[in-house]
């Protein structure tokens, strides 16, 4: 019998607590789905999810960050089109100068005013309940089917 099971990642919004209006860092993805997101990635197996985003922040943004708050889920099937995904989003903190690595093209600081447009999976979906959250302390709601 074959098991078809969504696939665990992790995504981070890092906020550069060192910097004035704590900006965050998006990385320019190399391999499709081709533009901006948040850093993340797959979970090992054997892998807690909080080792997996301080392994994926360190491997995409060069930066060792400080996982402040599990921030909220994402289940949707059509969130990565590759395949299902569930991807537990965490807030870190960081300080320092960030570089893209491993799978990143580029990588880039925004200032919440200057978030480029072109976010892959559902990070513009990630990033909108972030912003309430930092701003007006609203937390995600549930999607009802």
């Amino acid at each position: 019998m074959t098991y078809r099971n969504p696939a665990p990642t992790v995504d981070l919004i890092i906020e550069l607590s060192d910097r004035p209006h704590r900006p965050i860092v998006l990385i320019e993805r190399r391999n499709p789905p081709l533009g901006w997101a948040l850093p993340g990635g797959f979970v090992d197996y054997g892998e807690s999810v909080e080792t997996a985003a301080r392994r994926e922040a360190a491997e995409e943004t060069a930066l060792a960050v400080t996982l402040v708050e599990q921030f909220h889920l994402y289940s949707d099937p059509d969130r990565d089109r590759r395949q299902h995904t569930i991807s537990i989003v965490f807030l870190a903190t960081a300080t320092g100068q960030p570089q893209a690595g491993d799978d990143a093209k580029g990588l880039a600081i925004f200032e919440p005013w200057q978030v480029p447009t072109n976010l892959c999976f559902d990070h513009d979906r990630i990033l909108r309940d972030y912003w309430q959250y930092r701003h007006y302390g609203l937390r995600p709601r549930i999607q009802q089917p």
